[in-house]
């Protein structure tokens, strides 16, 4: 597999009341997650992606400390993946990415992401 059919990427989820699963290593019961509407996981989402780009906070430690990921527990990273491994829309936006931006709010069955494509 050559290398430009890799991608890879760290993000940081935010779940709500739509999410297919409505449980995270922060939520264990989900009673954040379900109380939450999309309006307010992108709001959130918006503010932080806000920080992240005017320099105030680190991506890394934002994902840290807020994705409802699993992967928050390595700073949002995803490793490396490819075609057909990720829900569509969040492949499409990866993709679409050049390496260190961060995309815009990314609508999947998960939840709201935004994406730092890193490779």
């Amino acid at each position: 597999m050559s290398s430009s059919q890799k991608v890879r990427a760290s993000h940081i989820l935010i779940k709500h009341e739509g999410s297919r699963r409505k449980s995270s290593w922060k939520d264990p019961e989900g009673r954040r997650i379900s109380s939450t509407t999309r309006g307010q996981a992108v709001a959130q989402l918006k503010t932080i992606r806000d920080d992240i780009l005017s320099g105030k906070s680190r991506f890394e430690d934002i994902a840290s400390q807020f994705s409802d990921c699993s992967s928050a527990k390595r700073g949002g990273d995803l490793g490396p993946f490819g075609r057909g491994q990720m829900q569509k829309p969040f492949e499409d936006a990866t993709y679409g990415l050049k390496v260190g931006e961060i995309s815009d709010i990314v609508d999947t069955d998960s939840g709201v992401h935004i994406i730092m494509r890193t490779g």
